[in-house]
């Protein structure tokens, strides 16, 4: 497999050099920069299409001291602090100390499905380049090219190509339908963005490139679904010690060798940064038999699956889902007892028992009073009420589209589990879509995707066949959460710009709840519940236009 290296300089690498673990290498760690240069980087990586050591030299560089001896990393943790870690983290086992230092580390060039075994673990912080803000239209252009053994050969003539995962392994079929799926993605962008200028024209008042840059928003939104599962994505990572050795050991006992890949240039990362956190990884009585249970469960659960007949839908099972998406609440725990006393618990000095007693005497209106006290006024949706909150729990069973499932795995505190990604369960062509005289289009790019899925499957290939399922597509998974991150979550992804697919989860949830805890529904104060199609990222884009203004 080959990834495209950054064309610069001669000036421009020796001014990347102190920064970054490795020159080239798609997996690579920041160094000898402030902790506000790194995080100011990833916060802007979201937005900007090149590579993280691109938005470096092109928007931070200038700011930073430009003698490279003075910024320069020595690659060294200090003696004093590799010892402290080898007798405490080997030595009695105590993991909290790998809580107590955390780093960055670029993950680019990997493919969606990588990216969301990239964000599984719940400590830490993620950030992935937007489908909505950067469009995947234009070929890659890089001068050279380097391959899993950190080989770098010169592109050749006519190499580039679109932003898909590239493996030989996967046959020609693959990489035709894959190019032919991008050409329709390329060419369907301008006739959707000329579409949404005619339907949704600037109100009044409205910066043109602040209208420009909605109406660019909202054409990569209707049509994200056809991006496969293989486009190439950039994640930024920042993370404990500890969680970035469970990450590696679940990344190392992966099936896909890209998992795989990646598994091993992180944990050459964070041994180029901070050795100590992960020095169990490699150790065969340590890592490696961790490596093997991961391996060994995995193994297990597919054997039962089997067993039990659950590794296969029927035609009954198909059809159920293909109709539509849904969401099912399948199990809740809790009641307004719990949730009333679980609010009072920190305020109150008797037992959990007679706080229950105590709410079970009031009346239907002091107990409706008594939880808008304690919920209190939210002004907006980052004003959250107690952990009281958390003695609810639901757990919902959800279909819907890949690129919904993408962003909504995304939140941390919840349990979120997922099936493999096939076109099994159908996909849908947004009305919007159709109206712009794309529809027939688009089914033709979704036909693709699903013959080259089908043509991997066959071929004994489950896993990566994956890659060549369109983010379109539906998923099965569910999500498990007490109260108050159901409150986040669907407050959140209910917002008016945020994307309509996931914007229907979030308000069949937030429905679902109303009917089982009609209290906890209510204080659900700012979702939004329009569904009207609408310019969603315009009012986002005029702040923003407001502000630069202002600056």
């Amino acid at each position: 497999m080959q990834y495209p290296v950054d064309d610069l300089t001669t000036a421009e690498q020796a001014r990347l050099a102190p920064h970054v673990t490795h020159p080239t290498r798609p997996v690579f760690g920041l160094v000898g920069l402030p902790e506000t240069v790194k995080g100011a980087l990833f916060a802007r990586y979201s937005r900007y299409p090149g590579t993280l050591r691109r938005l470096f030299l092109d928007e931070f560089a200038d700011s930073l001291p430009h003698d490279p001896a003075s910024a320069a990393y020595d690659g060294a943790e200090g003696e004093r602090a590799a010892a402290l870690y080898d007798r405490i983290f080997l030595g009695y086992g105590d993991d909290s100390v790998a809580q107590l230092g955390g780093l960055h580390v670029a993950a680019e060039w990997c493919s969606n499905v990588l990216t969301k075994v990239l964000q599984r673990p719940r400590i830490g912080a993620y950030l992935e380049q937007s489908t909505r803000y950067i469009a995947f239209d234009v070929p890659m252009v890089a001068p050279t090219w380097q391959d899993e053994h950190d080989v770098v050969t010169p592109a050749g003539p006519g190499a580039g190509g679109y932003r898909y995962l590239r493996d030989p392994e996967l046959g020609p079929g693959y990489r035709e339908a894959m190019d032919g799926i991008f050409r329709i993605y390329a060419d369907l962008i301008p006739r959707v963005t000329a579409w949404c200028a005619e339907t949704y024209p600037a109100p009044e008042g409205t910066p043109p490139a602040a209208h420009e840059r909605a109406l660019k928003a909202k054409a990569l939104d209707l049509l994200r679904g056809l991006l496969p599962a293989s486009t190439l994505s950039h994640v930024g990572i920042y993370a404990s010690g500890q969680t970035y050795e469970g990450l590696i050991l679940h990344l190392l006992a992966h099936p896909l060798p890209e998992a795989r890949r990646y598994g091993r240039w992180i944990l050459d990362a964070v041994q180029a940064i901070t050795p100590s956190f992960v020095t169990r990884v490699e150790r065969p009585d340590r890592g490696g038999r961790w490596v093997e249970f991961l391996q060994e469960r995995e193994a297990a659960a597919d054997r039962w699956a089997a067993n039990l007949g659950l590794d296969r839908a029927t035609a009954d099972d198909r059809d159920g889902d293909q109709a539509r998406s849904t969401v099912r609440l399948v199990h809740v725990d809790g009641d307004e007892d719990d949730l009333l006393a679980g609010l009072l618990f920190e305020a109150a000095e008797v037992g959990e028992a007679a706080a229950r007693r105590a709410v079970q005497g009031l009346s239907s209106e002091e107990r409706g009073r008594m939880l808008a006290d304690l919920v209190g006024e939210r002004e907006n949706r980052r004003h959250r009420p107690g952990r009281g909150l958390e003695r609810l729990r639901y757990r919902f069973e959800v279909v819907s589209d890949y690129g919904a499932f993408r962003d909504l795995q995304r939140h941390r505190m919840m349990t979120v589990q997922w099936q493999t990604l096939t076109p099994e369960l159908g996909a849908e062509v947004p009305d919007e879509v159709t109206a712009a005289g794309a529809g027939d289009d688009y089914r033709r790019a979704l036909d693709l995707s699903a013959a080259a899925w089908r043509t991997l499957n066959d071929a004994g290939r489950p896993k990566e066949a994956a890659y060549a399922v369109a983010l379109g597509y539906r998923i099965r998974y569910s999500m498990d959460m007490n109260a108050r991150a159901a409150m986040q979550m669907i407050e959140l992804r209910s917002g008016r710009e945020g994307h309509p697919s996931y914007r229907a989860v979030a308000h069949e949830m937030h429905r679902l709840i109303a009917e089982a805890h009609p209290a906890v529904g209510a204080a659900m104060r700012h979702v939004d519940r329009e569904t009207e199609p609408r310019l969603e990222r315009i009012l986002s884009e005029m702040r923003t236009e407001a502000r630069a203004g202002g600056s």
